[in-house]
């Protein structure tokens, strides 16, 4: 396959080197397009007041046989570029591995999965894998991430994705044999507790610092609830919002008669 690759933790994170380089060694042909630097929870933004530069850099930690451009945009702006620039026809569209998880409610913040709706948005299959993993755990295993990448590919070669899908794949940090298996998953609710901190500087003056503690529904079915159980989490995701009950119900409600004063 053909693969444009990107992250939001730039191009340089062991997650996405793991990743090129695994499926690189498999035969596949692999272009990295990533930030030049870590641009995690910046959504789906993308740069319209400056420009961008693009460049291409010595393949170094990837596979010698990967192709790898720095930009210095946002993950976005690295899909737009690459598919504009660099690989205009790719099979697929691969973002990850994350280092951290992608649930539930971080899909709304997540450069990590923003970067495969981008490609989605422009007509491209995709995929993004988050590992589970913590700065305070003693190992972060990318590499079962990049199996499990390896084994989806392998899958979807039989098995396309519908027209308008991406997967969102989270990835218990566990070495390969402790997999449980893979659940095929919905988005759950993940929340967090405490999430402004107020803080005083040397000054007295007041800043303040986003943070907070993941509290998840472990409902059954759901990607949190899944990667809690060990399992690889799988979740099917779209771009069309629309809430089509509300269709009716705002529609035999009147809404399309309102009365401007």
């Amino acid at each position: 396959m053909k693969l444009l690759i990107t992250n939001d933790d730039g191009v340089f994170a062991p997650g996405i080197i793991t990743l090129a380089s695994f499926l690189a060694e498999r035969g596949e042909e692999c272009t990295v397009v990533a930030p030049d630097r870590e641009r995690s929870s910046v959504g789906h933004a993308i740069t319209l007041t400056r420009p961008l530069r693009l460049w291409a850099i010595p393949s170094g930690l990837y596979s010698s046989t990967c192709s790898v451009y720095a930009c210095d945009g946002t993950p976005s702006d690295s899909v737009m570029l690459g598919l504009e620039e660099i690989i205009p026809e790719p099979d697929l569209v691969l973002s990850g591995i994350n280092k951290g998880p992608n649930l539930g409610d971080d899909l709304t913040y997540s450069g990590t999965v923003s970067a495969a709706m981008e490609a989605l948005i422009l007509g491209r299959p995709s995929l993004a894998f988050s590992l589970n993993c913590r700065d305070a755990d003693e190992e972060q295993h990318y590499e079962t991430a990049a199996a499990v990448a390896g084994s989806l590919l392998d899958f979807l070669r039989g098995s396309p994705l519908p027209e308008g899908v991406l997967l969102n794949v989270n990835v218990p940090n566990v070495p390969l044999p402790l997999l449980k298996g893979i659940k095929v998953t919905r988005k759950g609710v993940r929340l967090y507790e405490g999430k402004v901190t107020r803080l005083k500087d040397p000054a007295g003056r007041s800043y303040f610092w986003v943070s907070g503690r993941p509290e998840d529904r472990l409902e059954e079915g759901s990607d949190v609830w899944a990667v809690a159980g060990g399992f690889v989490s799988v979740t099917p995701v779209h771009m069309d919002m629309t809430h089509f009950p509300s269709l009716q119900t705002l529609t035999a409600n009147g809404a399309e008669k309102i009365n401007f004063k």
